[in-house]
């Protein structure tokens, strides 16, 4: 087989609106693109004018699975700016519900929209349809970090209890109390998750991927840190945007980044897992290790067994974090307006997310900068693609659509994410 045309119009089980296309020529790989055709949402041009303290709402709904994501990145941006800094119980609550988010967005992601690859189902009906106490044990571990969302957040989806500086309202203990026992159940599901997904048959692909994360000296990160890569990268997140570069392409709605002349980079969970792995907690390394998970995984379709890991870990936290819980006297920080620019980066499900804001003195937003983890990957994908199909002209076209779209999939790719922006040029004759 030397020539080839795939052509994907829509990609299933990701969030949003995206193709693919693969050329093949004379035995050699000749265009691969990830062509995102969702339309621009533009956020970052109607948060010009807001108030300093709406983007923590606004940009929550950028997206239905991450939005605590944005929230934190926004709270966080904006705080730095204002000389404001969040710690004690507030911090720990504000961990409990990113970890609320990555339980149920790394088991949506597992479960519904990655194994189906594996197993040769089209989606998660269809798994159900054969396995149905499986799914129905899917489902309720997803349910569990929905409830730690909707205890700390108000719902589970685009949470209305958080604001600048903590919370509008603080839980009690016992609010989080009960949250115990179905994160012990939890646990063991995720046990025999993690079991379940190590068992896949992966196909052979490795990268040599620049694995960028943040990194905190004592924990394994989610809101804060800095932004280092098994390559020697080690930054503050405000010189970001001078390493990182993002650049409109032909076929694609969405900005791709790269690291200056260093190029495309990988976010997410491998990234995390590579940059971090010292900082978990024994039980999940030496699960780790039982199924076969090294500190470093370069083979992006095992990025599904380090997705399960990541909950297992965050679970773990979960319950750490409510058997140490005090309430705190006041449920926030005041967060005073002054002018300024503002950096912060967080570990969002599917990678780093940064937010860039400079506000006046009168906490009027004049300019934003969001940078979603998807858009980060987009060129890595793409990578991977190539790789994969230069490796395996030798399947046939059916199946080597197949393994392409799983390709993708392997990243968790929220498209609707990364087209929040599009530079739009007018010129009038």
């Amino acid at each position: 087989m030397t020539d080839i045309d795939l052509h994907v119009p829509v990609l299933a089980r990701v969030e949003g609106e995206g193709a693919m296309h693969v050329e093949v020529a004379n035995g050699e790989v000749a265009d691969v693109r990830l062509e995102i055709y969702e339309p621009p949402r533009f956020f970052e041009a109607f948060l010009r004018g807001r108030d300093y303290t709406e983007p923590v709402d606004i940009t929550a709904r950028i997206c239905g699975i991450c939005p605590a994501a944005y929230q934190m990145s926004a709270s966080h941006a904006i705080e730095r700016l204002c000389g404001v800094t969040v710690g004690g119980s507030i911090r720990e609550l504000r961990r409990l519900l990113y970890c609320g988010e990555w339980i149920e967005s790394h088991v949506l992601h597992i479960g519904f929209l990655h194994a189906p690859d594996f197993l040769g189902y089209h989606s998660g009906i269809a798994i159900a349809a054969d396995h149905p106490e499986l799914v129905e044990r899917l489902l309720t571990l997803k349910k569990t970090g929905n409830e730690i969302m909707e205890v700390l957040g108000g719902r589970p989806i685009h949470p209305i209890n958080i604001r600048l500086g903590g919370f509008y309202r603080a839980p009690t203990h016992d609010d989080l109390a009960a949250l115990v026992p179905q994160l012990h159940e939890a646990r063991e599901t995720c046990v025999e998750l993690i079991r379940w997904t190590a068992g896949f048959d992966f196909p052979d692909l490795s990268q040599d991927y620049e694995f960028v994360s943040l990194r905190h000296p004592d924990e394994y990160p989610l809101n804060e840190g800095r932004i280092v890569s098994n390559r020697g990268l080690d930054i503050d997140v405000a010189e970001f945007e001078e390493h990182s570069i993002e650049e409109h392409v032909a076929h694609s709605t969405a900005l791709h980044a790269r690291l200056g002349e260093r190029g495309w980079y990988h976010v997410g969970p491998l990234a995390r897992w590579a940059n971090n792995y010292d900082l978990l907690p024994g039980p999940v390394t030496d699960l780790a290790t039982d199924v076969g998970i090294g500190p470093v995984v370069t083979n992006p379709f095992r990025s599904i067994v380090v997705r399960a890991l990541e909950t297992l870990w965050a679970i773990d936290e979960s319950l750490r974090i409510i058997d140490a819980y005090e309430q705190p006297p006041q449920p926030c920080v005041e967060v005073p307006a002054r002018a300024g620019v503002g950096w912060a980066a967080t570990e969002a499900p599917r990678g780093l997310l940064y937010h860039r804001y400079e506000i006046d003195a009168a906490g009027s937003i004049l300019a934003a900068k969001i940078v979603p983890p998807t858009a980060q990957n987009q060129a890595t994908i793409e990578t991977d693609l190539r790789h994969f199909v230069a490796a395996h002209l030798d399947l046939d076209h059916d199946e080597l659509q197949r393994r392409c779209e799983q390709t993708i999939r392997n990243y968790d790719p929220c498209i609707s994410c990364s087209t929040h922006f599009l530079r739009l040029t007018v010129t009038e004759r």
